[in-house]
């Protein structure tokens, strides 16, 4: 099958068309034919969470890497492309190939949660692939899933999957390729190779097992237990793909430390990441420094369980600082340990701006932080609040849980105290109050953590967050976030279920459910599955195993006792702490061994002293006036994200731009006007402000490297620097219209009659308010002619006002008065602006 042509099902009217360009800065485009195993990984959701997943980069990157190995990508498509795709009988592609995902030899999906399955059987349904596994055959790729989801209990979802890859990925999908490819050049059966793959330690293939008990034991020669793999973090394949459109995460990450010891008995990563392992300290370094290069990003991340655990992150932050200060470059940091926050970790966060500060204190009370085994107390949280509040910070956010083992009513009210307390102790004179943005989550009993037997019901949790709304609203200064109650719910239903949930998840998928979200569209989505519940028998409530019984996830080795686990949750409930690993103590989980390795603790190197960055930034010295054309596919950028586009092709192309004051510095790069998304142009203006003057030639070699296909400079002049802006002597702008049309006419008398117009009336409707009005078009339109008659469409050229006070002459301005004239229903099908004119 060729590639699917593009052009065909994307229009401006698909929301955010450019998440399907697969044309980002970063991304691999090998030889299809000269590939001996092909895959496409996806991250089942829409493209702005995914592409910025740091795992799934990581993967991609690695994959590409390999002799003879070829890796593409895909992602959810927005419901409107999802209909698109069906009216038109176009299967899900990969976004680089433009294949479609039934061309592969592996589909993987990264399952991250519970309730995001469903979106994996739905791109199954779009690439016209079967949902079930026995119902595929030889001519099917495999379809695999891995994630922390598919880690820790596959068993609802084994009907959907060929096979499961279960821990760090860095190690063991290279080595799955390569028995793909060995099985392919044998000529191996399907069943041939999911039985070679089943030798490979991660890999459970779910076919060769049958449940006895509940729990999966083998019915083939495949181990009884399979081991979760462990990877040493490595920072180099984390930088790659640079988005050409706004993600979730939009900026650079680097992973400092892999595992946590802390023991939080709630925390499902903390136990199945084990054991810790930190990245070298210059490594870091020389991947931020080498990544903000290549990707021009102005923002980066170091990213980890648990962060502030890395010992190294305030010499490691120190020395970003000075090498980076004068590059306007943020640094951002994940959830940290408050009990670790300190003037140190406080004067490395931020750089051009500051960002937001998150801590997780988790429960209100001492009694009840022992009981998680949190390792917080009142002390360590006054104490790193007050540091971020005297350190410059008056907002900080806070992350708790209602629903944990033991909890009691003032438990709950603890955190509305604890809350008002720690605002009351921060106060400083000439300072607005601590204000504080507090996330309210339902606990959720998750596998392999000692609380995975816990049982807590939706009227449990509805009374808590009844209470505690109460107690919130008499805090001033506090904006309170509660997790929906349905959301914890069916996270519990479907993370503690075995094999017989296989047939609700189909079920849910049929009824539509993958089309809705279940945070913008609640209802919609919980409404199909409480009536998918009900037909299956299931409850909203899980009543929590007996410690004894077998559990569904028993076969997986993830190198933690489960003894240990029971063990635990008994000490959970006597209130009793248990140290952490890396830093104290052995805590005999029983993972350290052979299969896992050890903990890596790097002792933290000494901190530099503090160079001063260059204050005030340098004045502009230069302006440069660019034209330049937005042709094929980059018709689909955005404005504002063409701006950040402009702004991280400079940074690549160590051009040193000049920026705005203030709290934010923004590059000063000013366009003369937006193009409309979908529309073409020759002859766009953006003004760049430069602190190093460059000669125009050179300017336009440097940038025009590092731009994508589509976007071509035109001329670049120097023009003075107290010279009027583009933007200020913008007074027109043509345009070459292709129109479609239903039946003949005159055309040449159809333009001739509007530029005879007295009066040229077009309505409008307002954006605020959606009532219509009528403008004449007659002073606004300068120049209108027929440039071309083709069989049903015609090519219309214009000149119109272009101003940017609101003066403007539209293209369906332009459609709706040729309508009027000719009396027909026309079809604007394609806008190609020729040019701006300046005054």
């Amino acid at each position: 099958m060729p590639p699917i042509a593009l052009d065909q099902i994307l229009s401006a009217d698909i929301q955010t068309p450019a998440r399907y360009l697969g044309n980002e800065l970063g991304a691999f485009h090998k030889d299809w034919e000269a590939a001996s195993v092909r895959w496409v990984l996806t991250y089942p959701e829409i493209y702005e969470v995914g592409a910025s997943n740091l795992g799934h980069i990581i993967l991609y990157n690695i994959l590409n890497t390999q002799p003879r190995q070829l890796c593409d990508r895909t992602y959810l498509p927005g419901t409107d492309l999802a209909a698109r795709l069906r009216e038109t009988g176009t299967p899900l592609f990969a976004v680089e190939s433009r294949c479609a995902l039934a061309e592969f030899d592996l589909v993987g999906f990264s399952l991250a949660y519970e309730l995001g399955v469903t979106n994996a059987l739905e791109m199954l349904a779009l690439a016209g692939l079967p949902l079930r596994a026995g119902d595929r055959d030889h001519t099917h790729p495999l379809i695999f899933a891995g994630g922390p989801t598919a880690s820790s209990n596959p068993e609802p979802y084994t009907d959907f999957f060929d096979f499961f890859v279960f821990g760090d990925g860095e190690e063991v999908l290279p080595e799955i390729g390569l028995v793909i490819e060995e099985g392919k050049a044998a000529g191996l059966g399907r069943g041939a190779q999911l039985l070679d793959l089943a030798q490979v330690p991660g890999v459970y293939v779910p076919c060769f097992y049958a449940p006895a008990a509940g729990v999966p034991t083998p019915t083939a020669d495949v181990p009884a237990r399979v081991v979760r793999r462990v990877a040493t973090p490595m920072p180099k394949y984390s930088v790659g793909l640079v988005p050409l459109i706004e993600t979730v995460h939009d900026r650079l990450a680097i992973e400092v430390r892999r595992g946590c010891t802390r023991g939080c008995r709630f925390c499902q990563p903390g136990m199945l990441t084990r054991p810790a392992r930190d990245v070298a300290p210059e490594a870091v370094v020389e991947g931020i420094v080498a990544g903000l290069k290549a990707t021009g990003y102005n923002e980066f991340s170091l990213l980890s369980l648990s962060c502030s655990d890395y010992l190294s992150l305030p010499a490691v932050g120190a020395r970003l600082q000075n090498t980076l200060r004068d590059d306007l470059v943020s640094l951002s940091l994940p959830s940290q340990r408050v009990d670790r926050f300190d003037e140190q970790l406080a004067g490395i966060i931020g750089g051009a701006r500051k960002p937001g500060l998150t801590f997780a204190p988790e429960a209100g009370t001492q009694r009840l932080r022992d009981v998680i085994n949190k390792g917080l107390t009142n002390a360590d949280l006054l104490r790193g609040v007050k540091t971020a509040y005297e350190q410059g910070w008056d907002l900080v956010k806070l992350y708790f849980m209602i629903g944990l083992p033991t909890e009691t009513d003032q438990d709950v009210l603890g955190i509305a105290e604890t809350i008002g307390w720690l605002q009351r102790e921060c106060r400083l004179p000439n300072r607005r109050r601590l204000e504080v943005n507090v996330t309210l989550s339902n606990f959720t009993p998750k596998p392999f953590t000692p609380f995975q037997w816990h049982s807590v019901t939706a009227e449990e949790l509805r009374h808590k967050q009844a209470l505690l709304q109460a107690a919130l609203r008499r805090l001033k200064g506090v904006k309170a976030n509660f997790t929906d109650i349905r959301v914890s719910a069916l996270e519990d239903v479907l993370t503690r279920a075995g094999r017989d949930m296989n047939s609700a998840i189909h079920r849910a998928w049929e009824l539509g459910v993958a089309r809705h979200d279940p945070w913008f569209a609640p209802d919609a989505f919980f409404g199909i599955w409480d009536r998918v519940l009900a037909e299956f028998g299931y409850s909203w409530d899980v009543v929590g195993p007996p410690v004894e019984a077998p559990l569904p996830w028993d076969f997986i080795d993830t190198g933690i006792d489960k003894r240990w686990l029971a063990e635990d949750y008994r000490r959970a409930l006597e209130e009793a702490v248990v140290p952490d690993c890396s830093f104290d103590s052995c805590s005999h989980c029983g993972v350290c061994g052979e299969d896992f390795g050890t903990n890596v603790v790097i002792a933290p190197p000494p901190v530099p002293g503090r160079v001063a960055s260059v204050t005030p930034p340098p004045p502009a010295a230069q302006r440069l006036r660019v034209v330049f054309a937005k042709l094929a596919e980059s018709r689909f950028i955005g404005h504002l994200d063409l701006q950040r586009l402009w702004e991280r092709a400079c940074r690549r192309g160590e051009i040193a731009l000049a920026h705005s004051g203030g709290f934010h510095p923004l590059p000063r790069i000013v366009a003369a006007t937006a193009l409309a998304l979908g529309a073409e142009s020759s002859g766009e203006i953006v003004d760049f402000e430069l602190v190093a003057p460059l000669e125009p030639e050179e300017f336009r070699a440097r940038l025009q490297a590092q731009l994508p296909a589509g976007v071509e400079m035109v001329s670049v002049e120097s023009v003075p620097l107290k010279s009027p802006a583009a933007a200020t002597e913008l007074v027109a702008a043509e345009y070459r219209l292709l129109v479609h049309t239903p039946a003949p006419a005159d055309w040449v008398e159809v333009v001739a009659a509007i530029n005879a117009g007295e009066q040229l009336p077009v309505e409008r409707t307002s954006k605020k308010s959606g009532n219509r009005y009528t403008i004449d078009a007659r002073l606004w339109l300068f120049e209108l002619e027929l440039a071309a008659v083709r069989p049903e469409a015609i090519e219309i050229r214009y000149v119109g006002a272009c101003r940017n006070d609101g003066t403007v002459l539209r293209p369906d301005d332009v459609v709706q008065l040729l309508q009027r004239s000719s009396g027909l229903e026309l079809a604007l099908t394609r806008i190609h602006r020729l040019g701006l004119r300046l005054g």
